[in-house]
């Protein structure tokens, strides 16, 4: 037995996404969608993430262009430019809580994910920041990650997952993920573990340097 939360970074896509949406509705499930600027700004970007807000899904921040962590951008006014272009441009799609995830070079979680200006970007705007613990490589692995995936469910009680709504594949596996979650008995919520959340509405809340360059 074990909790789950699902979560999807780097969309919206126009074909994944919309696919991702239909099974979460098929299963009554909501989950968090972090989205990336430019493609929320792209043709037809924009409807799909009103589509999961509708449908009682969270959408947060994911930069604008997630080149890179934001703790190795050398521009001084990277955090504007990734943080608050993009949040400018969910506007009402926004979650009320203003959530944020950064970008972590191949889902690691070390000094690279914020400078010390995103931190005093993030605090002064009231953000809350969303890690993770469970990252199967989807997108290195899209015909095999459901099997790390589960590995990684049963390794903790309660697992903040992150999956990618792109068009690798990977997604095609989702329903067979979930089948497989409900034969374990776990346990789909929509609410975050709190020790991943270093920031909650512009406070921090856990030690963070090891997070900052």
């Amino acid at each position: 037995m074990f909790d789950l939360t699902l979560s999807f970074d780097n969309g919206p896509d126009p074909a994944t996404t919309p696919a991702v949406l239909d099974i979460l509705a098929r299963r009554w499930l909501r989950a968090s969608f972090f989205v990336i600027g430019k493609r929320l700004a792209a043709s037809g970007g924009r409807a799909i993430v009103e589509r999961a807000k509708a449908e009682g899904h969270w959408i947060g921040n994911h930069t604008w262009s997630h080149t890179m962590p934001l703790g190795v951008r050398p521009e001084p006014d990277a955090a504007q430019q990734e943080i608050g272009r993009t949040q400018d441009e969910l506007g009402a799609l926004a979650s009320s809580q203003r959530y944020f995830r950064p970008g972590g070079g191949g889902g690691k979680i070390d000094q690279r994910l914020f400078s010390r200006s995103a931190v005093e970007f993030l605090t002064a705007g009231g953000f809350t920041c969303v890690l993770w613990n469970a990252i199967p490589r989807d997108w290195d692995d899209p015909d095999g990650w459901v099997e790390t995936a589960l590995a990684q469910c049963r390794a903790q009680p309660w697992s903040l997952m992150v999956l990618h709504d792109l068009p690798t594949g990977a997604m095609a596996h989702l329903e067979r993920f979930l089948d497989a979650v409900g034969e374990a008995d776990g346990t789909i919520r929509q609410d975050f573990p709190p020790d991943c959340l270093p920031i909650v509405r512009g406070e921090i809340v856990q030690p963070i340097d090891a997070y900052v360059t």
